[in-house]
């Protein structure tokens, strides 16, 4: 489990094939802090430790993972957003966040305001149902509020502090993102479905 708040940032240093998959070196200050068989996120995917050391970590990423995540298309160089799992005894300061992405969505915006970003994401027509306005949504594993919502796109607000310290700060339209929509919203939908009520609030 995550919170949504970036730690730092990393480099893809190196890709390597495996059967099925890719094994990514990723250049970052928490190498050091993280052992093989821990979990760290990289844009918000949840990925386990295989080797770490000198400044350099390493993972593999499966097949399943390569075709649901933007991180099959990372190319050497490309900044990503990490972070540590969370402890039992720390602080939730942005939301609950698995680091199981729900789908890849579009940079279609990014608009200045003073000191601040808008942010426009489109996004498929599957996850339309958990994406609520003033809800939070993770983009590339950021914890971010949903300001205002279309059919089929949300727009947030960044803070300086987020384009400074994630990814964002390299962020282009027609960059595609990682989404991963509020768990508690996907059990609410669940739980409608299953006992028959969402055909009656359509109705």
């Amino acid at each position: 489990m995550f919170t949504g708040l970036v730690e730092a940032l990393g480099e893809v240093a190196g890709r390597e094939p495996t059967s099925g998959g890719v094994r990514i070196a990723i250049r970052s200050p928490l190498a050091g802090e993280l052992a093989p068989g821990q979990s760290v996120a990289v844009n918000g995917v949840c990925l386990t430790v295989i080797r770490s050391g000198a400044g350099q970590l390493e993972a593999d990423v499966g097949p399943e993972t390569l075709k649901a995540t933007t991180l099959g298309h990372l190319g050497l160089g490309a900044s990503v957003n990490l972070e540590r799992p969370l402890r039992a005894d720390g602080r939730l300061g942005g939301h609950f966040v698995q680091g199981h992405v729900d789908a890849v969505g579009r940079i279609e915006r990014l608009q200045p305001e003073a000191e601040f970003h808008w942010l426009t994401v489109s996004f498929p027509p599957e996850v339309a149902p958990y994406v609520v306005s003033k809800g939070s949504i993770a983009v590339d594993g950021i914890s971010l509020t949903v300001a205002s919502l279309s059919t089929d796109e949300f727009k947030v607000q960044l803070v300086p502090f987020t384009m400074e310290h994630t990814n964002l700060r390299a962020a282009q339209p027609r960059d595609h993102v990682n989404l991963e929509c509020d768990v508690v919203g996907k059990y609410v939908v669940r739980a409608v479905h299953l006992a028959g009520l969402d055909a009656k609030l359509r109705s």
